[in-house]
């Protein structure tokens, strides 16, 4: 990497915070033309990837290049860009180039750099899901066949993507119903002495107590993994044979079993959406604009089957062409996970020929891009098309109907303008166990819910239950990071509307935090239930000012009822979270140097935990794969002093 530093030129008069109009350009930028004089001097020729930062050493824009000088010389121009490229260049005030082998390397850099910074001036294509999967587990002599996000563990193979979790819980469901494979962990499978419910509802081999041999099991593995790569036609007719030669020998059980497995794949057949005749593995890619706004509408097919779909609106500047948001979100979209063999696109990106070449380097295999013209793939266009379209107008009816309850909550809290990030603070716990205090957060969009946070209460000098206590200590750290990460307020991490659920008392401990930090300036408000707990008709607080009732039919109401729902909910779900996992625990996971073979080992010998906390030393030695220090370390542990 390659930093040039910033060269000794006059100061120019700061008009970072003063946007640029199509009237008037900004007033100086001799300060950035000189960071990218100096940056061209020492450029090659060489292909790689550039980097703009600003006086914070933000990045302002990433991009790439063949030949890295006449890129970067092309800014220098400055009167044949457009204003808002005019006022990149002068927000700049440092360079950094990475020089790559070839400009394919250079764009999988680029994408990367882009997701990871978020650059100002880039076309950001913002995603914070990754896409769920069906894995056929390697390693077992039975494998299972489970949902799976994250990682991928060497040996097993998968499936996907799938759009969404209800895509991939549907198929899971249809191939318990027609292939039988397990579902279950390897603890419940190793544990089992008779067959549980899914066998008996004909969802489940039972291979846990022997109802299925090896061979006959790694058969119904090999028709899974042939339905889920689009050979679903061969397994069905393979099924009907089976279905056939049962009943010619009288095993109308077997048969009737048979008939129930095809009608089930059959069902999965005749619900498909559209034509997909000729598609096996491609993505289906429609750009639609409106309004300044663009969608990206993906669909999923996956041998021959959808897989399902999913919007995406990439943020641009109004002046970006139709062809390089197309090539911006390819390329982004893709960082993640391998693209498929075919894409389909409804706009050809500008460098169709290097976005192919970065994804099949990318993908290790062929990858194409194509703009159909008729067909089944036309077909499969216009339906993206329709939907992306669909979809980018009910997005904008929901910002214009957001933004305005935004306006009308800023009236009804003093603001002088819309908030542009609301927190609402919540906490849950059972009689003063496992609190959790929870965050949530809503903008113009509507809900961030990458933005959510809980809070593990920590403090053990109150007493169970406190929820005063719980609100100081969550808004104590809440906000003391907060001043620590982002002290001059210019990340977007600082509320302007924060709303607690509770009433003056929670109001007050707020308050209290707030002026033991030193922050005087944040408008806050405290939510309390009505009487009898009945919606409608809440009470809010606020500092300096008599508490107040919105009218029951209030759209402001309303809208702030679903916020206090939304908090109570998420604080819900991670209270119920952490005492699901302290349930999981067990007395072995405290002892140090014991992991789960061993732990399972000792459960299986003594039958619970607590048996193994009163055996003595050397009923523990007994144990297969406890050796004597190790039994020492146990025992000492249960017997401190001992």
């Amino acid at each position: 990497m390659v930093h040039l530093p910033r060269p000794d030129i006059p100061p120019a008069e700061d008009v970072a915070d003063r946007p640029a109009t199509d009237e008037t350009a900004p007033a100086d930028v001799n300060t950035g033309l000189g960071v990218l004089t100096e940056a061209v001097k020492t450029l090659s020729g060489a292909p790689g990837v550039y980097r703009m930062l600003n006086a914070k050493g933000d990045a302002l824009y990433v991009g790439k290049a063949k030949n890295l000088k006449k890129r970067v010389s092309s800014y220098l121009r400055v009167d044949r860009m457009p204003l808002r490229l005019q006022r990149m260049v002068y927000e700049t005030r440092s360079f950094e180039v990475v020089v790559t082998h070839t400009e394919a390397e250079a764009l999988l850099l680029e994408s990367n750099l882009i997701k990871q910074l978020k650059p100002r001036y880039n076309i950001i294509f913002r995603d914070d899901k990754s896409f769920p999967y069906i894995m056929i587990e390697g390693g077992h002599d039975f494998p299972r066949i489970l949902k799976h996000r994250g990682a991928r563990a060497k040996g097993s193979e998968y499936f996907g993507p799938f759009a969404s979790a209800y895509s991939v819980n549907a198929t899971l469901t249809t191939l318990q119903k027609v292939f039988l494979l397990r579902s279950c962990t390897d603890a419940v499978y190793s544990s089992r002495t008779r067959p549980c419910l899914l066998f008996q509802i004909k969802r489940c081999s039972a291979p846990c107590v022997g109802r299925i041999a090896k061979d006959d099991y790694a058969d119904l593995v090999r028709q899974a993994r042939d339905f889920l790569t689009g050979d679903s036609q061969t397994v069905q007719q393979e099924l009907a044979r089976r279905m056939d030669a049962a009943a010619a020998e009288l095993q109308y059980e077997a048969a009737a079993s048979f008939r129930d497995r095809i009608r089930a794949m059959t069902q999965v057949q005749a619900h498909q959406d559209i034509n997909v005749t000729g598609v096996g593995e491609a993505d289906v890619v429609a750009l639609h604009r409106a309004g300044g706004n663009a969608c990206v509408q993906v669909f999923f097919f996956r041998g021959g089957q959808n897989f399902g779909n999913r919007a995406y609106f990439p943020a641009h500047a109004g002046d970006e062409e139709d062809g390089a948001i197309m090539e911006a979100f390819l390329a982004q979209f893709y960082e993640s996970f391998a693209a498929p063999k075919e894409i389909l696109t409804n706009v050809a990106p500008p460098n169709v020929d290097l976005i192919t070449e970065a994804l099949t380097l990318r993908a290790g295999r062929g990858v194409s891009i194509a703009q159909p013209q008729r067909g089944n793939r036309r077909k499969l266009m216009d339906h993206a098309e329709i939907n992306a379209r669909e979809a980018l107008l009910r997005r904008m009816a929901e910002n214009t109907a957001q933004k305005k309850l935004l306006e009308s909550a800023a009236q009804v809290f003093g603001l002088a303008n819309p908030p542009q990030r609301i927190e609402v603070y919540d906490n849950s716990h059972i009689s003063g166990t496992g609190t959790v205090g929870a965050m949530i957060v809503a903008g113009p969009e509507g809900l961030m819910k990458n933005a959510y946070r809980k809070f593990n209460i920590k403090a053990a000098e109150f007493a169970p239950g406190d929820d005063y206590a719980s609100m100081r200590e969550v808004m104590t750290r809440r906000f003391s990071r907060a001043q620590k990460e982002d002290p001059e307020r210019t990340l977007g991490q600082w509320p302007d509307l924060v709303l607690l659920d509770g009433g003056i008392g929670q109001l007050n401990v707020a308050l209290k935090v707030l002026a033991d930090l030193g922050i005087s300036d944040l408008c806050i408000a405290a939510i309390a239930k009505g009487p009898d707990r009945n919606a409608g008709r809440e009470q809010f607080f606020m500092p300096g000012r008599e508490p107040f009732m919105l009218p029951p039919n209030h759209p402001t109401l309303y809208f702030l009822q679903r916020l206090r729902d939304e908090a109570h909910r998420f604080a819900i779900s991670a209270h119920r979270a952490k005492r699901s996992k302290a349930i999981g625990q067990s007395l072995l996971d405290e002892v140090t140097g014991i992991g789960a073979v061993r732990k399972k080992s000792l459960l299986r010998h003594f039958g619970s935990a607590k048996a193994v906390a009163a055996a003595g030393l050397s009923d523990l030695q007994t144990v297969p794969g406890i050796n004597a220090a190790t039994a020492k370390k146990i025992y000492d542990h249960f017997h401190p002093g001992g």
